[in-house]
């Protein structure tokens, strides 16, 4: 499956390809990215200073405190959702994501499609080697997707349905695709297959509990759900890059005492609630926003009533007041949108916005049509925890005549994934292939999509076509749109913001690349001492 659920608390015709005759590395559009990025991002990071940078073992340790400590370390069942900037500490991938949000070697130095389209071959750099002394090879490619496709818990096999196997040929891992797409550079990076130790991973159950990767990084302690102390890896392939020494990496506490934590010392690095940037700010904090593709949804099952009345699907949409939702959860920092995406992304489909408009006139209007009297039609909306965006969606729908009940299932995830639900909500953290966005909200198979299998007409047509686009191509951006544009006809989600993800970081730690969603740690320093 795709990415996990991350809800917030108070927080085809093949096209062929010439062979290249050096290495290529496919991209995405990155100045329609960089439309979106810029919208997004405040202008400075604080510049390097003394401060609270910590000497465990006498070198610059990084005192990470993370709301999304890792739940699991395997990859393969932890690395799709907001946790995979945590395990990238630890696992490299083929390709990794830069500020223009195209995908750039990692593992892998360059790649190549053949001229169908059904076939990209990557190859790895030479000499590397796991932190358990294995090689970094194809076998391990190999392994490592077979793995992902394969296991019974696996959160990535539905990311993976275009791959029909792996070739290994000593470092060069020929992918072979059952249909064009020029995808996968972009699929096969730092959230979707982060290369775990073959050997290692022999035992999942024990690679959960000792991670073994080919990162930056090595854990050398780990108390779960709570604490993992790591050490920089010297056989890290752009280790001369890596000026960090140590991480010690938390469970965040109460998002009110983050930025005490901050100030103190205790921390220098953490992701903050919107609430509190003004806070961290007063308190002479770096605060900078990280450009993301985060959006948050109210889901509907459209295969159990009422939802399977049209009516009422509408009624719902044009009940939703998205502005609310950005005034009162974001503190400056979000955006309305009605599309997986923030608006001004290479997929964001301006033909589709606005869409259906806040007007609650209409809304009780298309209850009344669908049979139901003021406050008759009651539905138990089901989330994980408190939630600010449940009370939203139970005041909105309240003023058209709807009572919502908040129900909360500590265990929501079982009965999500399973389609059981009829009404929920959540938000995600976006993908950095836009395709792998819209497959996973609105494809049959998408795990987030409530109302599996069903999905909009014309939907997979479209994405094929995609697919089947080069990321260069001129008529890429447009194909991708038409894709978004099929995908929102679905009746399954109501969008309603986005929010990039907000840093606090002591000054001591200096900037940090502006890659779209990920945390690079590659020049990153940490000056002063305790």
């Amino acid at each position: 499956m795709s990415g996990r659920l991350t809800p917030r608390r108070p927080e085809p015709a093949p096209r062929p390809l010439r062979r290249a005759g050096r290495p290529r590395v496919r991209r995405l559009r990155g100045a329609a990215l960089g439309t979106a990025l810029a919208t997004l991002l405040v202008p400075a990071l604080g510049a390097c200073a003394g401060g609270d940078a910590a000497a465990s073992g006498g070198g610059a340790t990084l005192k990470w405190t993370s709301s999304y400590f890792p739940t699991h370390w395997d990859p393969v069942v932890g690395g799709s959702g907001a946790q995979f900037r945590e395990l990238a500490l630890v696992y490299a991938s083929l390709t990794r994501i830069d500020e223009n949000g195209d995908a750039v070697p990692d593992l892998a130095e360059s790649w190549e499609y053949n001229d169908e389209g059904d076939q990209v071959t990557f190859h790895l750099r030479s000499g590397l080697k796991f932190s358990d002394g294995e090689p970094v090879d194809a076998t391990a490619v190999k392994a490592a997707v077979e793995r992902a496709k394969e296991q019974k818990n696996s959160a990535l096999f539905g990311d993976l349905t275009s791959i029909e196997s792996v070739e290994a040929e000593g470092l060069d891992a020929v992918v072979h695709l059952n249909q064009v797409d020029y995808q996968i550079p972009q699929l096969l990076g730092q959230r979707v297959l982060q290369i775990a130790s073959p050997e290692a991973a022999k035992s999942p159950e024990e690679l959960d509990q000792n991670p073994v990767g080919a990162g930056p990084f090595i854990v050398t302690q780990l108390v779960p759900g709570t604490k993992a102390v790591l050490k920089k890896n010297p056989a890290y392939w752009d280790a001369k890059n890596i000026h960090i020494d140590n991480v010690e990496l938390t469970s965040a506490p109460d998002a009110a005492t983050v930025v005490s934590g901050l100030q103190t010392g205790v921390y220098n690095f953490a992701d903050i609630d919107p609430s509190q940037a003004d806070a961290a700010k007063k308190a002479g904090l770096d605060v900078f926003v990280q450009p993301g593709f985060n959006a948050s949804n109210i889901s509907l099952n459209v295969n159990k009533a009422p939802f399977d009345d049209d009516k009422v699907v509408d009624a719902v949409r044009y009940a939703v007041d998205r502005q609310e939702f950005v005034d009162k959860l974001t503190f400056g920092y979000g955006e309305a949108t009605d599309q997986p995406f923030p608006k001004g992304y290479v997929a964001y489909d301006p033909e589709s916005e606005n869409t259906y408009p806040y007007d609650p006139a209409k809304a009780k209007k298309l209850l009344a049509q669908a049979g139901y009297r003021a406050g008759e039609l009651k539905l138990d909306l089901v989330v994980p925890a408190e939630d600010p965006q449940a009370e939203i969606v139970q005041s909105q729908l309240g003023k058209v005549g709807i009572t919502v009940d908040i129900k909360i299932d500590k265990n929501w995830a079982t009965p999500f994934f399973a389609k059981d639900l009829t009404f929920s909500l959540y938000s995600t953290t976006g993908r950095d292939s836009a395709v792998q966005t819209l497959t996973a909200h609105f494809g049959p198979d998408g795990p987030l999509n409530l109302s599996s299998p069903y999905e909009p007409k014309g939907f997979e047509a479209a994405v094929a076509k995609v697919r089947e686009t080069p990321l260069d191509a001129p008529e890429y951006t447009e194909t991708l749109r038409a894709a978004t544009r099929a995908g929102l006809e679905s009746r399954a989600l109501v969008f309603t913001y986005s929010s990039p993800n907000l840093i606090a970081k002591s000054k001591s730690v200096s900037d940090l690349p502006k890659n779209p969603a990920h945390i690079d740690w590659t020049g990153v320093t940490i000056s002063g001492g305790n």
